[in-house]
């Protein structure tokens, strides 16, 4: 999902940087005899209860613009030892949905330096530039893992949700209402990984950290995956109550790795936030692709 950078063989200083997320029927409450507001029978039976019909509704109010502006926040940590490297990674990030488009502008910053991104999604085709105007762009399938890691599009949440609901234990996702927003959540925690390799949250954490896997078993670092704890893989996607649109999608992991008879922490998190309608057209700049 968010653009790395090697780790150095070094095993003393283990760095990386960032790798690389329908309104209601309008009834409203009805005075009893004391004058007291009830709720409409109406409009109770006609609200989503369950993580697959808050899902349903969620598409069909996203559906209702030609695409959408997110903010995307995101911050990697490795801590080694006592030491810690860190990187985090900010853009913004326009989708249309008919076609299907992206197009989005960012920043990583790790080890004081601040590197610029662009990605473009256009034709089921990937497209990202790495280091400024002056870089050369890179182009895929958005099945190539290179690809893949570096595409934040928060409108895949849907999809990964509703995945997550057709996997066992059945009551996986969990809905929470508060005020002004209603959550769905799917949380693996204090786990080896084995025992929950085929969580669907689980196996997108892994394949975040994969990159990491690798340029560690580069510095000699064995980090075999039976060895690894998930100590914990959330993903939360946060809707309105009333239009049933996207506020916010976020996803966490952190991994304990076996190291030295102790063990390295690995940390993630994004965070993605809609902005707003976008009405504007996506399209790749010349001569690229």
């Amino acid at each position: 999902m968010r653009p790395r950078s090697s780790v150095p063989a070094a095993l003393a200083v283990l760095s990386l940087s960032l790798a690389g997320c329908a309104e209601g029927n309008g009834a409203g409450s009805g005075p009893t005899a004391s004058g007291k507001p009830v709720a409409s029978p109406s409009k109770a039976a006609d609200e989503p209860q369950t993580p697959e019909e808050f899902l349903t509704r969620a598409r069909e109010a996203m559906s209702g613009q030609k695409g959408w502006t997110f903010t995307v926040k995101g911050s990697e940590g490795l801590t080694s030892q006592g030491q810690e490297s860190t990187a985090t990674y900010t853009a913004t990030v326009n989708r249309t949905q008919d076609p299907m488009a992206l197009h989005s502008t960012g920043t990583t910053h790790a080890k004081g330096v601040a590197k610029p991104e662009e990605v473009y999604v256009v034709d089921a085709t990937g497209y990202v530039r790495k280091g400024g105007p002056g870089a050369q762009w890179k182009s895929g399938s958005l099945t190539d893992p290179d690809i893949a890691t570096v595409v934040e599009d928060p409108l895949a949440a849907l999809d990964a949700f509703r995945s997550y609901g057709q996997e066992e234990p059945a009551d996986g996702i969990s809905v929470r209402k508060s005020t002004g927003q209603v959550a769905l959540e799917v949380t693996v925690s204090s786990a080896k990984l084995p025992a929950v390799r085929s969580r669907g949250v689980v196996e997108k954490a892994l394949r975040e950290l994969t990159p990491t896997l690798e340029q560690l078993h580069t510095a000699g670092v064995a980090a075999p995956e039976n060895g690894l704890t998930v100590e914990r893989a959330e993903e939360e996607l946060v809707l309105d109550p009333t239009t049933y649109r996207i506020k916010s999608h976020r996803f966490r992991c952190t991994f304990l790795i076996p190291y030295g008879g102790g063990s390295m922490r690995y940390s993630q998190e994004v965070t993605e936030q809609t902005q707003g309608a976008f009405t504007g057209v996506i399209a790749l700049p010349s001569g690229v692709g």
